[in-house]
C-alpha cells in the first residue's frame, strides 16, 4: 500500500491515534441506536460546554451533508441562502443543495474568499417583496474560506448583524473552523455562538477524524429541525457511537486546537520554503492551506509530479493543504518537487 504524503486535502491524511482509540473503546457491548447511546450523551454535554448552554449537536457523515441540512433548517421553501462565488456549497456540492434540499443559492462576489457586509445588503435591500423572487433567509460564510483566509471576529459579528436586521440567519460552514480558531487564537464558541452565528457546520474529518463532520445548532429552536432533517436527509448514523466518539475525542480535551496548530504551522512552513525559492503564495496563508502560482503550461506537468491539486488551470494556480501530521520532511519533499517545475 502506498504511503505517499499528499497535499492534494487534508482529507488525504488518515486520522488520528486518539480518534482510532476511541471507536476502538466505543465498539464494546451493545447499546441504542441512532444517537440514544452514552456518548452521544456525552457529547451533547461536551458541545454545550465549548460553544455554550444553548447549543446542541447533530452527528452526521460528511460535510455536505452538514452544509445541507443546516441550511434546510433555516430556509422555508420559498427562500434562498446567500453566499460567495467561492464557497464550497457553490462549486463543490454538486447539486446535492439543490437536490436534496431544495436550496436556492444566491452568489455574490467575494473579497479574499470572504463575504462582506457591502455586497451582501444589496441583497436584501434589492428583494421586492413579491412571490416572484426568491426571498434571501439566510447568509452561508465559511471559516476558513475556501482561499484559506480567515473572518476576524470584527468582521463575523458585522455579517451577522446586518443578517438579523434583515430578518435572515447565519449558517457558518466550519469545514475547517479549527485551523482558523487556532490561527486566531480564540475559542470556538468566539467565532460563533458569541458572535451571533445560528447554525454551524462542524468540521471534524479535515481535522483528525476518521469520517463524520456535525451540525451544531445554537440556537433551541434549530434543534428539532435539524434532528428531523438529518433523518430526511439520509444523514442519521444507525450506530452513531462511532461517530459521536471521533467527535469527543476532538472536542474532549481540545485535541481540535492541537491538531489544528500543527497542520497550519506545517503550512506557514511551505509558504516560508516557497518564498525563499521566489514564489509568493496567491493569497495570505491564514490557515494550513497555501495557494502557489505555477506558469498555467506547467501546471499539467507539476500537478502529475507533486501531490498538489489544480485550483485554476487558466490562472495557473495549485492548491497544497497541510494536515495534523504533515512534517517538515513532507514540506520538503514538496518544496523540492516543486522547485524542479518552478525553477
Amino acid at each position: 500500500m502506498s504511503r505517499a504524503r499528499g497535499f492534494t486535502s487534508d482529507n488525504a491524511s488518515g486520522a488520528h491515534p486518539a480518534v482510532l482509540a476511541a471507536i476502538a473503546d466505543a465498539n464494546s457491548g451493545h447499546v441504542p441506536s441512532y444517537g440514544a447511546d452514552p456518548l452521544t450523551a456525552a457529547l451533547d454535554e461536551r458541545a454545550a460546554e465549548v460553544f455554550g448552554d444553548d447549543a446542541r449537536i447533530f452527528p452526521v457523515f460528511n460535510g455536505t451533508g452538514a452544509n445541507v441540512v443546516a441550511v434546510q433548517a433555516l430556509l422555508q421553501r420559498w427562500d434562498a441562502v446567500v453566499a460567495t462565488d467561492e464557497s464550497h456549497m457553490v462549486n463543490d456540492e454538486s447539486t446535492a443543495p439543490q437536490l436534496v434540499g431544495g436550496t436556492r443559492i444566491l452568489t455574490v462576489a467575494s473579497r479574499g474568499g470572504k463575504l462582506t457586509t457591502d455586497v451582501i445588503a444589496p441583497v436584501f435591500d434589492g428583494y421586492d417583496g413579491t412571490v416572484h423572487h426568491a426571498r434571501p433567509a439566510a447568509v452561508s460564510l465559511a471559516q476558513s474560506t475556501e482561499l484559506g483566509t480567515t473572518y476576524s471576529v470584527a468582521e463575523l459579528s458585522a455579517i451577522t448583524h446586518l443578517a438579523h436586521t434583515r430578518g435572515a440567519r447565519v449558517h457558518l460552514d466550519g469545514a475547517r473552523l479549527a485551523n482558523a480558531a487556532a490561527r486566531l487564537g480564540t475559542t470556538l464558541r468566539a467565532l460563533t455562538t458569541d458572535v451571533g452565528v445560528d447554525v454551524l457546520s462542524f468540521g471534524a474529518t479535515k481535522n483528525g477524524t476518521l469520517f463524520g463532520d456535525a451540525v451544531v445548532t445554537l440556537q433551541p429552536e434549530l434543534a428539532e429541525p435539524v434532528d428531523r432533517l438529518r433523518k430526511a436527509s439520509t444523514q442519521l448514523a444507525s450506530k452513531m457511537r462511532f461517530v459521536s466518539a471521533q467527535l469527543l475525542a476532538l472536542l474532549g480535551d481540545d485535541l481540535w486546537r492541537e491538531n489544528a496548530r500543527r497542520a497550519n504551522a506545517a503550512a506557514d512552513l511551505l509558504a516560508a520554503r516557497l518564498r525563499g525559492l521566489g514564489v509568493t503564495p496567491v493569497h495570505p496563508v491564514e490557515a494550513n492551506a497555501v495557494f502557489i502560482p505555477v506558469p498555467p503550461e506547467r501546471l499539467p506537468a507539476v500537478v502529475a509530479a507533486a501531490p498538489v491539486l489544480a485550483w485554476d488551470r487558466t490562472a495557473g494556480v495549485v492548491r497544497a493543504v497541510a494536515s495534523f501530521d504533515t512534517t517538515e520532511e513532507d514540506v520538503d519533499a514538496l518544496v523540492a518537487e516543486l522547485a524542479r517545475h518552478l525553477g
